[in-house]
């Protein structure tokens, strides 16, 4: 019996970030938000993404042979990425992997067969698995039967969520998760919705209603000069925290543009280039504002 299709960027093993121990991450795609910094934005929507790198390109043309929509070698020529429906087939003959997947759709059975092989290491380690994004909410019934089988398997599960979500059609997915990482991109919700494409509002809530759940939880913050690391905005945060999840921790996630170049891999245009990471000493002096609030700190990376 086939099992439930969802869209899939990446199953990534052997990861330390997310969670206690080794897990495997599984970064599903679709978000409900536009952050101006996001570092995946192969993710933004539910449907099979190619990417091209030109500078790994030599030129060969073997991707042409393949191409059922006879598009050429650049696929992010505004033309060709338009036809371009993601199959991939491409990426499968590029000898330089200058074209790669980016979306896949995959059975739960296939994600389920791939993350057993690496259960000696998950119990080891005191890890398991974690669902990531993208955003896992977008594919509620996908995550639904997933989660489900991995759960009934015995291993420790994990989520992070933007927090923009029905919690009542979550809830019994979010009931079977042992750690759950919310983000809280900023206080003021005009402000949010500027960076972000939505208000803070649903989030809010959703934060305060995580005390429904058993999960340890983690408020997490990515924290960006010129958007949310002043002063003001963290210690806000982290009393909207200690105020109505006093039991939670809260992470501080410094800035990075690791995933820009799949911007233009993907032809996209690239996020503001003002974006900066906060020192390390100013990181310092955000994490001591949260602990002088009341709130522990949680620190997975």
């Amino acid at each position: 019996m086939e099992s439930m299709k969802g869209y899939v960027m990446q199953l990534q093993p052997f990861s330390v970030n997310d969670g206690e121990g080794i897990r495997t991450t599984i970064f599903m795609a679709g978000c409900p938000l536009r952050c101006k910094w996001c570092s995946n934005p192969e993710g933004f929507d539910q449907k099979p993404k190619t990417a091209f790198y030109e500078k790994l390109c030599i030129g060969c043309g073997l991707c042409t042979t393949v191409c059922h929509v006879h598009n050429g070698i650049n696929l992010n020529d505004p033309e060709q990425r338009a036809k371009c429906d993601g199959c991939g087939a491409c990426a499968d003959v590029c000898p330089k992997n200058a074209k790669k997947r980016m979306v896949v759709e995959k059975e739960v059975s296939e994600i389920v067969k791939e993350v057993k092989k690496h259960r000696l290491f998950y119990m080891q380690s005191g890890g398991g698995i974690t669902f990531s994004g993208g955003e896992t909410t977008m594919q509620r019934e996908f995550l639904n039967e997933l989660s489900e089988t991995l759960y009934d398997m015995g291993f420790h599960l994990a989520t992070e969520t933007c927090g923009y979500f029905d919690f009542d059609a979550l809830k019994p997915i979010l009931q079977r998760m042992d750690l759950i990482f919310m983000d809280l991109k900023h206080m003021d919700s005009a402000k949010h919705a500027y960076f972000t494409g939505v208000d803070n509002e649903k989030i809010l809530e959703n934060i305060k209603r995580l005390k429904e759940l058993s999960a340890e939880i983690v408020i997490r913050i990515p924290v960006i000069k010129g958007v949310n690391a002043d002063a003001e905005n963290i210690k806000a945060s982290a009393a909207f925290v200690h105020t109505h999840l006093p039991q939670a921790k809260m992470e501080l996630l410094p800035y990075h543009k690791f995933g820009f170049g799949k911007y233009e891999a993907l032809g996209m245009e690239t996020p503001d280039d003002t974006f900066a990471a906060p020192t390390e000493n100013e990181m310092e002096e955000l994490r001591k504002i949260i602990t002088d609030s009341g709130v522990c700190l949680a620190d997975y990376r």
